[in-house]
């Protein structure tokens, strides 16, 4: 964060402030009270069962200098009618001023979001000071948080951008008009909220539209629908991906015993080996976008292929553990969908060892197809996984799907205690579910 005075934070966003108006903002906004730093500003919203503004006492013992919310508070506060838009305006404000040797590039896609962001992030730090989506918050709340990161040093400002409703992306894209537009799929996430597949299309496609002038678009060779949106830019247009054709390529993959990938990135001029520290065979094709998308923040690829040998990813994305009992865990609990429990399950095959556990949860979102695509899932994880658990009566599908490798447990509590007195030396176990399943309670009761 810029330092700004609290009564320049009020004219930028359109509000008064009340107690010190001196006050001098140096530390970054955040929504939760207990996350505050010294010199920060606390974001209070009023919520239908809490209200954020009764905690400003606890921010400013954390050492938040304000508050921005919707009513005074015991900190020096500015206050707005709509804390939402306030916030925003003050994120486009300080990323405006610093647009001057600032690379922004957005990142957006039905599944891989996160991973190829911290893939991107890591690359891009190698080459500057580089500010990126926190794990993935990267709604109307987290772009704004995101952005009021940077500082004057900043070079590179990574945003991860999600939606749920046509139109989300084009207002992320309205605070922040992109250097880089990274679209890596089209896939059944969050189909319920959109309806078809076409309008989840449009909404990604989005980030395209939004480039800044002359912006440069990442697009996925080997995804239709997303090569179809370079009819979307005038400006350069890179691509990767497995086909032929793709700018920025992934080849000769192989996996170790743990399911890490090593591959050759290539372009038309140069190559570059690459060994990910990461599990599965999906993060090569991120790795390929992570890299098409430096490539046109002007990093060489023998750079980028560095920096991809030491990335991590955001917590419980494919996050292996060795158990007690003599297992491996794959806590990859955060989110799912169809299409990412797919490369999950894909991954958990590719790892050597004993059986093979998918321990899968509801995926939620999927509208009238919902059934249909747990069952499809179940018969996917039948063929790579010795054991398939469903976790909850919403998964039972799965289980449907699965056969006779399956067996339905009733709750989280019953998937541990099954677990724990099955799991046996050798054995790979993989936990995936949408969040709302909370299978990372599993992943933690483990051990």
């Amino acid at each position: 964060m810029i330092p700004l005075g609290l009564g320049e934070i009020a004219d930028i966003v359109g509000g008064k402030t009340e107690g010190d108006s001196s006050v001098t903002v140096t530390a970054p906004a955040v929504l939760d009270s207990r996350q505050a730093e010294p010199g920060g500003v606390f974001v209070a919203f009023a919520g239908e069962h809490v209200d954020g503004h009764d905690y400003a006492e606890q921010a400013g013992r954390a050492g938040a200098a304000a508050v921005l919310g919707s009513r005074p508070t015991t900190l020096p506060t500015v206050v707005v009618e709509d804390v939402q838009t306030a916030l925003q305006r003050l994120a486009a404000h300080v990323v405006a001023r610093l647009r001057d040797g600032l690379t922004v590039v957005g990142v957006t896609g039905s599944q891989g979001k996160t991973g190829t962001k911290d893939l991107l992030a890591a690359v891009l730090s190698g080459a500057g000071p580089t500010v990126a989506t926190i794990g993935s918050l990267n709604n109307e709340l987290g772009v704004p948080l995101t952005m009021l990161r940077t500082q004057a040093a900043t070079r590179f400002l990574v945003l991860e951008m999600g939606a749920r409703h046509v139109g989300d992306i084009a207002e992320l894209t309205g605070l922040v008009a992109p250097d880089i537009a990274v679209v890596l799929n089209v896939g059944v996430a969050h189909l319920g909220q959109f309806g078809s597949r076409a309008a989840i299309a449009r909404t990604k496609g989005e980030l395209v539209q939004g480039l800044a002038p002359g912006g440069t678009a990442v697009l996925n060779a080997d995804d239709s629908q997303v090569v179809a949106m370079r009819a979307l830019t005038g400006g350069p247009v890179v691509t990767f991906g497995e086909a032929a054709h793709a700018d920025v390529r992934a080849l000769d993959l192989e996996l170790d015993s743990l399911g890490r990938p090593s591959f050759t990135l290539r372009t038309v001029g140069a190559s570059a080996p690459v060994a990910l520290p990461l599990l599965g065979a999906h993060q090569a094709l991120n790795a390929s976008a992570a890299a098409a998308a430096a490539l046109a923040a002007g990093v060489p690829l023998h750079l980028a292929a560095a920096g991809l040998a030491n990335v991590s990813l955001s917590p419980w994305r494919m996050e292996p553990r060795d158990l007690a009992c003599g297992a491996t865990l794959l806590n990859d609990s955060y989110n799912a969908n169809p299409d990412s429990t797919r490369v999950a399950l894909d991954a958990l095959a590719a790892i050597e060892g004993g059986r093979r556990i998918a321990v899968l949860g509801a995926m939620l979102e999927l509208g009238d197809d919902s059934e249909a695509e747990h069952r499809a899932v179940g018969a996917y994880a039948a063929v790579r996984a010795d054991v398939v658990v469903a976790v909850g009566e919403a998964a039972r599908p799965i289980a449907d799907g699965a056969g006779e490798r399956s067996m339905v447990l009733s709750d989280n509590g019953a998937a541990v205690d099954w677990l724990r007195a099955h799991l046996t030396t050798g054995d790979v176990v993989l936990v995936k579910a949408s969040r709302a399943a909370r299978l990372d309670e599993v992943a933690a009761a483990l051990g």
